[in-house]
């Protein structure tokens, strides 16, 4: 039986690591919530650079080349200089990114906050105006190595991936691609800048992004308002990407956050509401590409403990379920602000 690479990131090499980068651990160690990458709080026999306790983050291999990381934490520290809440690595020994044990590793400040109250108009516009400003800096040059959101590697790649590892059940196989294929037919006619790096392409202005803001990236605190944590899907995209994530409800719901957003976001930066035909586009790339994500990261033994539900065929029922409204979904009117 081959082991997991996570299956040998024990304590020990977790403190080890850090004591590769002088760091030292007083031995209370945490994991936090991270399935991609194996994430841990380490509290320090002294503090560094005024931080008593660090989050520690090992990325998982092969998803991101050293450039692509390494580009990553370029445009943390943009986002920090330009005065942008985005939390990103320390820099220990000159560098962001550190090798141990086979693996690639950052340490970045502990930042405390829990989940922003997305009901609340002030806290959405908030969260705007720090979105404008993440726009901002993102559309100053464009990313060199990391990839554009498309409907190749979120859409067509996966479902290829699906069908030729087996991945669907037989009973539910036919179903769902005869869905995903009417789906995707339906994305491509809003979402056709396949392969673009350029500042322009299509009709929508394409910028670096967070990439991934759900609620969970965003630590809120009274006082100071969000800070937003893990840029590891950081991609070239439309702005809107970095919106519809944070809509939830009905669509009276979600259209009263939407206009608390976009307040907030034009009071630093116009909003094209061009880009408002790509939500339910993007929710439905999301939707296929998250399926493919759990199949492809099933030998992690985190994933079958977290997800066993994946994979039977009442999962694959619901999915079909939810492709058919997000078909319905993308042929309706989008919202408005």
């Amino acid at each position: 039986m081959s082991t997991h690479p996570y299956e040998t990131l024990t304590p020990d090499v977790v403190l080890d690591a850090l004591a590769s980068v002088g760091l030292h651990g007083d031995g209370r160690l945490m994991g936090l919530s991270s399935y991609e990458n194996r994430v841990y709080q380490a509290h320090l026999e002294e503090p560094c650079q005024g931080h008593d306790a660090v989050v520690v983050k090992f990325y998982r291999p092969g998803r991101w080349s050293d450039a692509q990381i390494l580009e990553e934490h370029a445009f943390a520290a943009e986002l920090m200089a330009a005065e942008v809440p985005a939390v990103g690595p320390l820099v220990l020994q000159g560098r962001t990114l550190h090798p141990f044990g086979g693996f690639g590793f950052s340490v970045s400040p502990r930042r405390g906050g829990r989940a922003p109250e997305l009901d609340d108009p002030e806290v959405l516009e908030w969260i705007g105006r720090f979105l404008a400003r993440i726009h901002t800096v993102g559309s100053a040059r464009p990313f060199a190595t990391r990839p554009a959101l498309d409907v190749q590697t979120f859409a067509h790649e996966p479902l290829e991936w699906l069908v030729s590892h087996d991945a669907i059940p037989l009973d539910m196989q036919a179903q769902w691609i005869k869905a995903a294929k009417i789906a995707i037919d339906l994305i491509a006619a809003y979402v056709d800048w396949t392969g673009a790096t350029a500042q322009k392409a299509s009709n929508f202005g394409l910028i670096r992004l967070h990439g991934d803001c759900h609620p969970g990236n965003i630590l809120w605190t009274p006082s100071q308002g969000p800070h937003f944590v893990d840029l590891d899907d950081a991609r070239t995209g439309p702005a809107v990407q970095d919106l519809w994530m944070l809509l939830s409800g009905d669509r009276s719901q979600r259209q009263r956050q939407l206009g608390a957003l976009v307040d907030g976001y034009e009071q630093f930066r116009e909003f094209d509401r061009a880009e408002l035909t790509l939500i339910e586009p993007l929710r439905t790339l999301r939707l296929i590409h998250y399926s493919a994500w759990l199949a492809r990261r099933w030998d992690d033994p985190a994933f079958p403990q977290t997800f066993p539900w994946f994979g039977s065929s009442d999962y694959w029922q619901g999915q079909v379920q939810m492709l058919e409204e997000q078909i319905e979904a993308m042929g309706e009117a989008p919202l408005v602000v």
